[in-house]
């Protein structure tokens, strides 16, 4: 029974042939696996540990080492491996803190340096997303390989054959691109902090929250740093996409953009000829915060989310999460979409084409179906936006403080590589409080009366005394249900059918029924390796 939960949660991931333990030779110094367990119920459906470490004790004696990337927890305690492992953890389902890839890659040479007969081991959760960006990292800055062949050579070794690519997550493709632009830059690397002006937003449908995210704790924890409210958001043009009627809603769960190819959609079109962002001649003079549309909660063809105060993300590593969200009754509310995208400022401003000299100002732009989706898949509900632009520039503190900027170089051969404290190694650590975790009913938070809903499909919702239930409109956000803990065999199988193996991708095209059914087929597909994003 063990043997098959392993099958199993390994799914569209090769096994090794001759143990059957989820892992794989990346390259013959380099090796990946899911995560191993020393504890039950994990070592059931895991890699146990114990079979782990005589594995590779018999292949490679006293030369390998491990490199864990879990902010939810390793799994193991240090003494189970004989104290051979390296601590980077950041959350799953995202790319590290980009300060962290210097030393993770630098310790990782100084070990295979030492010895010819020496491995590296990297592993996360699954052994794919986390680690497959550091092992192509690696091919990248430290073997010469360019991202198309690192990327193609991990899905080739990791994944059974039909069954995607071995690195998907947008955000960790793009950080992928920066390391390559990195190490052709002389690897140097400077880290700011950033303050975000304005979010410029096309094709905005009701009710999506939108916010702003960055690293905290070494980057073990995800934190909110803001979140936009009503009064913060002004609709330049107004008849939001989706707003009318069913068609525009089933529209939505497909996943198309707007679908009205004349004068209303040429407007939109027309806002981005000459620049990346809104113009503000576009912007009445008299609009105010909150105040720019008869319902405060509207979307818009073009909308611009101004923080009333200023926003500073703590590194150059920036995050922007969208949820959509519909009213329901009894206090409750229906998450309909989720997505989120990071970047960096350091490479959006072509640090490292200018001699680690990054602009001090930019704009990152991105269309809806390039963004991350749930749980690192390409699933993302209904389209809640058609494109949306960051403005950002470098957090200028007050009078006589100078600005926070550490500059970051790849430790050199044989150089002392620092590492980052580990997360606690029983799991249960808590890496993104408060983010959305996915599709449908949320309860409500009665903290605040700012952040936006749609309207209900049932319009008729009443309070107990027969009146019409405004207040539903004005609470602030969502009490997002906690991450199931980690090591949880429903959290790792999801809804899988253990009587049924995992199929190949193919070409199917979901009819409206599965739509209706599913509310999580809106997205294109991730983009193929080696695209950009």
């Amino acid at each position: 029974m063990a043997s098959l939960l392993r099958q199993i949660v390994a799914g569209p991931r090769s096994r090794h042939p001759e143990t059957g333990l989820d892992l794989c030779y990346v390259t013959d110094q380099l090796i990946a696996t899911s995560g191993p367990s020393a504890t039950y119920p994990q070592r059931a459906y895991r890699n146990p540990l114990d079979q782990l470490v005589r594995f590779l004790d018999s292949k490679h004696g006293d030369g390998w080492a491990i490199w864990e990337f879990r902010a939810e927890g390793a799994g193991y305690p240090d003494e189970e491996v004989y104290g051979r492992v390296w601590h980077y953890p950041w959350p799953d389902h995202h790319p590290p803190p980009f300060r962290l890839v210097p030393m993770i890659l630098a310790s990782m040479r100084n070990w295979l340096r030492e010895r010819e007969d020496r491995v590296v081991v990297v592993h996360c959760k699954a052994g794919k997303g986390r680690s497959g960006t550091i092992a192509c990292s690696y091919l990248i800055a430290e073997c010469g390989w360019n991202p198309a062949e690192a990327l193609a050579r991990f899905t080739e070794r990791r994944m059974r054959p039909g069954f995607g690519q071995g690195v998907s997550i947008p955000s960790q493709l793009r950080w992928i691109g920066y390391v390559d632009r990195w190490a052709k830059a002389g690897k140097l690397y400077v880290d700011r902090q950033i303050e975000i002006v304005e979010v410029h937003v096309w094709g905005l449908r009701d009710g999506v929250k939108v916010q702003i995210e960055g690293f905290v704790n070494e980057g073990k924890v995800i934190k909110i740093m803001h979140t936009f409210t009503k009064r913060e958001r002004v609709v330049v043009e107004g008849n939001a996409p989706g707003s009318g009627g069913i068609t525009d809603m089933l529209s939505d769960m497909a996943g198309f953009q707007t679908s009205e190819k004349g004068k209303e959609s040429e407007s939109t079109d027309s806002l981005d000829k000459e620049s990346k962002t809104i113009p503000r001649a576009r912007i009445p003079e008299t609009a105010s915060p909150g105040s720019s549309s008869p319902d405060p909660e509207a979307g818009g063809r073009a909308v611009i989310f101004r923080p009333s105060k200023k926003v500073v993300v703590p590194s150059s590593d920036v995050n922007i999460d969208i949820e959509r969200r519909n009213k329901a009754s009894m206090g409750w509310t229906m998450v309909t979409a989720v997505a989120h995208v990071w970047f960096n400022a350091y490479f959006e401003g072509n640090g490292p084409e200018q001699n680690g000299k990054p602009d001090d100002t930019g704009v990152f732009e991105i269309d809806w179906d390039k963004l991350d989706g749930i749980k690192g898949s390409s699933r993302k509900g209904t389209r809640a936006l058609d494109r949306l632009a960051v403005v950002w520039k470098v957090h200028e503190p007050e009078p006589g403080r100078g600005r926070k900027e550490d500059v970051i170089r790849e430790p050199g051969v044989n150089s002392p590589v620092p590492q980052m404290a580990a997360a606690d190694w029983k799991g249960g650590n808590e890496t993104s409080p408060g983010l959305p975790t996915g599709l449908g009913l949320r309860s409500e938070s009665p903290c605040g009366a700012d952040v936006s809903k749609a309207n209900s499909v049932n319009s008729n919702i009443v309070k107990g005394n027969g009146e019409n239930d405004a207040d539903l409109d004005s609470f602030e956000g969502l009490k997002i249900s906690p991450t199931p803990e980690e090591g949880g065999l429903e959290d790792e199988l999801g809804n899988a059918n253990l009587d049924d193996s995992p199929k190949p991708e193919d070409s199917h095209v979901p009819n409206l029924k599965e739509v209706n059914a599913g509310l999580d087929t809106a997205s294109s597909t991730t983009p193929q390796q080696g695209s950009g994003t």
